[in-house]
């Protein structure tokens, strides 16, 4: 691991440079779609990325006592100032004095994840569009066995700084997968033996009574919004959550947490 201090000229050069104009549209402020870097900030999400070896590490900067050791990283750090790292991510980003430029992660495709041994359920999310909800639905779905995540090409957030940091270091482990049509990827995972629930308050049954042994498929769908007339017609069951008749419906990252959950529990013997 090498790492690089820099002085004065040097931090004014970068500040009038590409890097330091914050008027110019540059890689810092990408969206991490396919061929553009973005910059992951905070500890967990760079350090995870670091600890990826699918991960592509473009720049490396930190406060010297935030620096990774010798065994984290071989890129070249670049120790500078707090203010430094402040222009570089999104204002207002609680860097903890750490952040990564990267390139996006090479996500495999969702026929390679619906082998027959699969075990785990999926979760699909119809356009919900806030990277903080994603990142959270993504940290809930490692935390209970999900194989993958599964968004649309268009309508849900890109790979980026402010996902990666809800995510808290999730990014880097489970895969969020991009398709083209929600509805089409939801019938290919049906024909894979998937039983497919769409989460909504309207349904029948509870989640906890209309789950079964083998592998599940999650649909959820934006807030407000909820479920998309194409995606809710892929599904084999709507079912809902067990809550108070007074509240209509949960934040969709705490209503994914509840139902992933209750998916994964074991069975209730009485005992």
């Amino acid at each position: 691991m090498a790492v690089r201090k820099q002085g004065k000229r040097h931090r004014a050069a970068a500040k009038s440079g590409p890097r330091g104009n914050r008027n110019r549209t540059s890689s810092r402020f990408t969206s991490g779609t396919a061929g553009h870097t973005y910059w992951l900030y905070g500890t967990h999400p760079v350090l995870a990325a670091l600890e990826n070896p699918r991960r592509r590490v473009q720049r490396l900067i930190c406060i010297e006592s935030a620096a990774p050791s010798r065994g984290q990283t071989n890129a070249t750090v670049e120790v500078v100032d707090r203010q430094t790292i402040a222009q570089t991510v999104p204002p207002g980003a609680v860097h903890q004095g750490l952040a990564a430029e990267v390139w996006p992660l090479e996500q495999p495709s969702l026929a390679d994840l619906l082998a027959p041994a699969a075990t785990g359920p999926i979760v699909f999310l119809d356009q919900v569009t806030d990277p903080q909800n994603v990142g959270a639905i993504m940290r809930s779905a490692s935390a209970f066995g999900a194989q993958a995540v599964v968004t649309t090409e268009h309508h849900a957030p890109p790979e980026s700084g402010a996902l990666a940091k809800a995510a808290a270091g999730t990014l880097e482990k489970l895969p969020l997968i991009r398709v083209p049509n929600l509805a089409r990827a939801i019938r290919l995972a049906a024909n894979s033996g998937f039983w497919i629930l769409g989460l909504d308050p309207s349904g029948d049954r509870t989640l906890g009574e209309a789950k079964q042994g083998g592998p599940t498929a999650l649909i959820l769908g934006a807030e407000g919004r909820g479920l998309r007339r194409l995606s809710r017609e892929a599904c084999d069951e709507i079912v809902r959550l067990p809550m108070a008749r007074d509240l209509e419906s949960l934040n969709v990252s705490n209503a994914a947490a509840v139902a992933l959950y209750e998916l994964t529990r074991a069975p209730d013997t009485g005992k």
